[in-house]
């Protein structure tokens, strides 16, 4: 299988992702050699080394260590065999108001991930991107399109070394930190429910789809590929009353650089975009390994219609406020009542 006898370094490794990556990591690869969790926060290392203790969990391991800093990055990546950048700054609003500071980690931090794996041997390299990287409005999505343009870009500078590059692009995820259904039902007990805007839309997937499309990635990514899955959208007030149906929903206005609907393939990137079953790839507009061919057949897939795009607005799967109260309870709290 993929990942087992192999050593695996997770940035941002402390995160909802790495530790939902870490667990099915654990459970779909028992045989894995190593586990690096490399991040800056000391507390969330420690919390999680209290669930993986080393006494059962020998093959983790616990790097203190910033993406800005690529002399710790080059050392913790001696002896790995495929990396997931999963660290950043996601906050749009942090973003905006911290904006170099942004730009270090998303974009300077994706340059220092490719050069440590290109000096380390590591062969497989998956970033983790978002649907605000397409055709972005906010700095944020605008480093993370930065991003994915320097991981599909590395492939043709790696030269006679045997290493592949790729992104995988998703939605919204089921209740990660920061995310609005967690603030929902946080809000709830006030009685009253903030929505930005009644018409807005967004696209969702629980943080074990995310680790699958990442798995997918690994076994299947030819080199360049941003692979999109098919997932649901939902409406902000659909959300809002499968959580508190008795609230009363107050509109607040967009916030600087939100969209009304997300996207995450854009007619543009379309000509360039293939189907494979569960998920879409774009493929690099500038590949000196492989052909729009070769990515064809490698994939068994066929290109989109002319003139496709994917967008949460006009999305043809939805949920609605029974599939949010199921997803909720099984994805989010166990204990969630209406």
């Amino acid at each position: 299988m993929a990942l087992n006898y192999k050593s695996v370094l997770i940035t941002g490794g402390t995160g909802s992702f790495g530790k939902k990556f870490t667990e099915l990591i654990l459970k779909d690869y028992p045989e894995v050699k190593r586990i690096v969790i490399y991040s800056r926060d000391e507390l969330k290392q420690f919390e999680l080394r209290q669930k993986y203790p080393p006494t059962q969990y020998p093959q983790l391991r616990f790097f203190i260590g910033d993406v800005r800093d690529k002399a710790r990055l080059t050392r913790a990546c001696e002896g790995i065999d495929v990396i997931i950048h999963a660290a950043a700054i996601k906050q749009v609003d942090t973003a905006e108001y911290n904006p170099t500071e942004c730009i270090r980690t998303n974009v300077d931090g994706a340059e220092n991930v490719i050069d440590a794996a290109l000096s380390c041997g590591v062969k497989n390299v998956v970033a983790l991107s978002t649907d605000k990287a397409c055709a972005p409005i906010n700095l944020y999505g605008s480093t993370k399109l930065t991003s994915d343009k320097l991981f599909t870009a590395a492939n043709n500078i790696s030269g006679s070394k045997d290493i592949r590059f790729s992104v995988v692009r998703y939605g919204n995820v089921m209740g990660s930190r920061g995310s609005v259904i967690p603030f929902f039902m946080n809000k709830r007990k006030e009685g009253v429910l903030p929505i930005t805007h009644m018409e807005m839309t967004r696209f969702n997937i629980s943080l074990e789809e995310g680790v699958r499309l990442v798995f997918f990635s690994i076994e299947n990514a030819l080199g360049g590929e941003i692979f999109v899955p098919k997932i649901p959208s939902y409406r902000i007030t659909d959300v809002a009353k499968a959580i508190a149906p008795e609230c009363k929903l107050k509109e607040v206005g967009i916030r600087p650089g939100e969209k009304l609907h997300e996207e995450m393939i854009t007619e543009t990137d379309s000509l360039n975009t293939i189907e494979l079953g569960k998920y879409y790839a774009i493929l690099p507009s500038v590949s000196y390994k492989h052909t729009k061919e070769d990515f064809i057949k490698h994939h068994r897939a066929n290109p989109v219609p002319f003139g496709f795009k994917y967008n949460s607005g006009t999305n043809t799967e939805w949920e609605t406020e029974e599939t949010l109260r199921a997803k909720i309870k099984t994805y989010v709290d166990p204990n969630f009542t209406v």
